[in-house]
């Protein structure tokens, strides 16, 4: 039985961690997290996924496992606690965690710190793959599972997955079929490493691209791109960080949009309407159909809702 430490914070860890503890070739001996955070507008102190599954997870298995949520990986007490335990185990396994490892700590376990990420590797390094993925136009993608070594996704590989990418999906709906391929093949894929079966092979580094932290202001629409790269952003950036555009000095969020055939188009940037429909021109004489939209400070509509409103306030 490997003995192995769990490092993860959103929902996209979940599955593996499930898949890890039901699995008899393993033995968590702890999991690391990120501590409690305020959420939502009254700032309400939550836990993140990870730690509410794992506490169902070893309630369910009546198993005890450590969960450890220190707010920097050097505060003495963590730190005290994985220099305790870590040199008994033979790897770290990090999903989604939300900070960058030390050389220190990847130093610990025997075999090293083993990574999922959420993309085909090379392609897309970084903390944002699957919106960058869609937003580009990839028709595939997948999950690497790689060692991580001191620089960022760069660690060489142990299997890469295939994930074909919808010409309807969003972030969200990539995101969970990503989540659950991955848990579905680590298991297997960390076994066989760590029996020395397979052995990490190197990335094709020169063909590497990147993906940045995404803001919301990363999610402002730009006209001057055509009505084909603005509605895969409008997917892409679903459900965070939201796509908008300014009309009338307020933000309007465009929720859901498709490609429009055979409507005339305007000055990019202007939205107007036809036949009761709500259009935004784009470059190169493109046009987006906006189906679902919110003004700012109000709840989302449909095109139809959106112009009832803006005749009223014409009245």
């Amino acid at each position: 039985m490997f003995k192995i430490i769990f490092f993860g914070t959103s929902d996209f860890a979940i599955p593996a961690l499930e898949n890890l503890v039901a699995d008899k070739r393993f033995e968590i001996v702890g999991i690391v997290t990120q501590p409690n955070r305020p959420v939502g507008r009254h700032a309400i102190l939550t836990a993140p996924p990870v730690r509410n599954i794992a506490l169902t997870l070893t309630t369910k298995a009546k198993v005890h496992i450590p969960i450890m949520q220190p707010e920097r990986l050097k505060d003495e007490t963590f730190r005290k606690w994985i220099e305790e335990v870590g040199p008994f185990c033979d790897a770290f396994v990090v999903i989604s965690y939300g900070k960058l490892l030390p050389q220190w700590l990847l130093d610990i376990p025997k075999k090293g710190v083993v990574n999922l990420h959420g993309s085909f590797l090379p392609r897309w390094r970084g903390a944002s793959p699957i919106q960058a993925a869609i937003a580009a136009g990839d028709k595939i993608t997948g999950v690497t599972i790689m060692k991580i070594d001191a620089k960022m996704d760069h660690g060489p590989i142990l299997a890469i997955a295939e994930e074909i990418i919808q010409p309807t999906d969003t972030s969200e709906s990539l995101h969970d079929r990503l989540s659950v391929l991955g848990g579905d093949i680590l298991p297997g894929i960390l076994y066989e490493y760590l029996s020395d079966t397979i052995q990490p092979q190197e990335q094709d580094h020169p063909f590497a691209t990147t993906c940045g932290i995404l803001t919301r202001n990363d999610g402002k629409l730009n006209p001057l791109k055509t009505a084909t790269e603005l509605e895969r952003l409008i997917r892409a950036y679903r459900p965070w960080p939201e796509t908008w555009i300014e009309k009338d000095g307020k933000r309007l969020k465009i929720l859901t949009a498709r490609i429009a055939a055979d409507v005339p188009s305007k000055k990019s940037g202007e939205i107007f309407t036809q036949n009761n429909l709500l259009y935004l021109a784009c470059a190169g004489g493109t046009v987006l159909e906006l189906l679902t939209v919110q003004p700012e400070g109000k709840k989302k509509v449909d095109a139809a809702g959106y112009l009832i409103g803006a005749r009223r306030l014409l009245v």
